[in-house]
């Protein structure tokens, strides 16, 4: 198997794209909204992907509710963002915990119900004044604390229905002033200032997967950005973190990485991997550019094919016994009209 997750946005296989997913064997796929029309038709796309590999590989999504979910209404189900799980947590912490849980639960049943065993949430990322408003809502909270707390409950709910999830964007995303699909933040802030931003995370480090932030840190390496940095990834995140899962990078794609490494998606991929990522995201969809990504990386292997193992075991474990109708009627009324 490649150490990559390659992305999928096109509802049906052509023929080309599974003769090279057959010769490539990526480790994983991810599906974008444009691959997703119907459950039916996802359904049968999740199994087409496994036979084209001949094994079950794990699929993810990017379905955290709110600005980023993949599966959209009226097929599915619509999901608050993080912000409504913190601002209920503001008012009771209670119902706060129970409800980011029951809602990642919910998440879960209907990604299971496709064939669809991984999700890239929950997002642990703080939030400053002044930053690009790429996280905002997507973040549970302001307060780093409270952060881990529901966090916690979004992983425990994913894990309740067997899907594995995946925190990020390690080491902390809040304080970008510009959005990285565009453009390559750079935080000037102090070390002092950024334990903050990695107190989440820890709370979280016995997580199955992370994602990486393509961010440059002046106070952790002002030469790179923290997916294609040795200094960020084995002092901050498997250091002073303690992260021990699975190290994913953002998308290879994104323009963050084009104006901080030389070359093309092969060696984007290179770099991440190099720096000590387990495994890259390449997200586009498009054949060439699948292909370009796959050349830069390597076989997943040693402890990088033991995380990667450990995470597929999310997806093997049996579902808690579950009611989603009931789960529903609960939702709503912990989070109020309009849920």
């Amino acid at each position: 198997m490649l150490s990559c997750a390659l992305g999928l946005r096109q509802p049906k296989l052509d023929a080309e794209t599974r003769a090279f997913f057959r010769e490539a064997q990526p480790w994983a796929f991810i599906l974008f909204r444009e691959a997703c029309v119907s459950r039916e038709q996802t359904r049968a796309l999740c199994a087409d992907l496994r036979e084209s590999v001949g094994r079950h590989a794990l699929i993810w999504i990017d379905q955290e509710g709110g600005r980023v979910a993949r599966l959209k209404a009226p097929e599915w189900p619509t999901w608050p963002p993080a912000k409504a799980y913190g601002d209920l947590f503001q008012r009771d912490a209670i119902a706060g915990v129970e409800s980011a849980r029951l809602g990642h639960r919910l998440i879960a049943h209907e990604l299971k119900a496709i064939g669809v065993d991984g999700d890239f949430a929950p997002v642990l990322d703080v939030p400053v004044i002044g930053s690009d408003k790429i996280v905002g809502d997507r973040a549970f909270s302001a307060d780093p604390k409270n952060v881990g707390i529901l966090a916690r409950a979004a992983l425990e709910g994913l894990h309740a229905g067997a899907v594995a999830g995946c925190v990020k964007h390690m080491p902390g995303h809040g304080r970008a002033a510009v959005d990285s699909h565009f453009h390559l933040p750079r935080v000037s802030a102090e070390a002092e200032a950024l334990a903050a931003d990695l107190t989440p995370f820890i709370a979280l480090k016995d997580a199955e997967a992370a994602m990486t932030a393509h961010i440059v840190f002046d106070a952790f390496d002002s030469a790179r950005p923290a997916t294609c940095s040795p200094r960020v990834i084995e002092d901050i995140i498997r250091g002073r973190i303690g992260f021990s899962g699975l190290l994913m990078s953002d998308d290879l794609d994104m323009k963050a990485l084009a104006h901080a490494v030389k070359g093309g998606l092969k060696e984007r991929a290179a770099a991440a991997l190099g720096a000590g990522c387990d495994v890259v995201l390449q997200c586009s969809g498009a054949l060439k550019e699948m292909r370009q990504a796959a050349a830069g990386c390597g076989p997943l292997q040693g402890a990088a094919l033991d995380r990667a193992r450990a995470v597929e075991g999310f997806a093997k474990r049996p579902a808690d016994e579950f009611d989603a109708q009931a789960g529903w009627v609960r939702f709503k009324e912990l989070m109020g009209p309009g849920a």
